[in-house]
């Protein structure tokens, strides 16, 4: 009997620390929050943020992508190289434009003939 009655305490005592223990890590849990700077996006949403127009250089820089399993979400990166394709696309029209409003050949080139 001596030996059920030991086994018996010792069951209470595992038992009484793995409640106050789970009740700490909750406490803490609840204090502390999950430790992120930042709150966590909602499903969906994107940190990933370029201007609606005159994209700069620094704009480039600055972008950020949400990660994912295995690297950064694709979609994003998708998004942001086809908004730099087309800003690269107007820069060249406007450029050819001007180009060919200052006659066939550009200003600087009639300066250095």
């Amino acid at each position: 009997m001596c030996h059920d009655r030991r086994v018996t305490t010792a069951l209470i005592y595992l038992i009484v620390m793995l409640l106050v223990a789970a009740v700490v890590f909750l406490i803490a849990a609840v204090v502390f929050g999950r430790g992120e700077e930042l709150a966590p996006l909602a499903p969906g949403s994107s940190p990933t943020r370029l201007p609606a127009e005159d994209i700069t250089g620094e704009d480039v820089r600055e972008v950020k992508f949400q990660l994912v399993l295995r690297g950064y979400k694709m979609a994003e990166v998708d998004w942001v190289v086809a908004r730099l394709g087309l800003e690269i696309d107007g820069l060249r029209a406007r450029v050819a434009e001007l180009e060919s409003g200052a006659g066939e050949q550009p200003a600087w080139r009639e300066t250095a003939q």
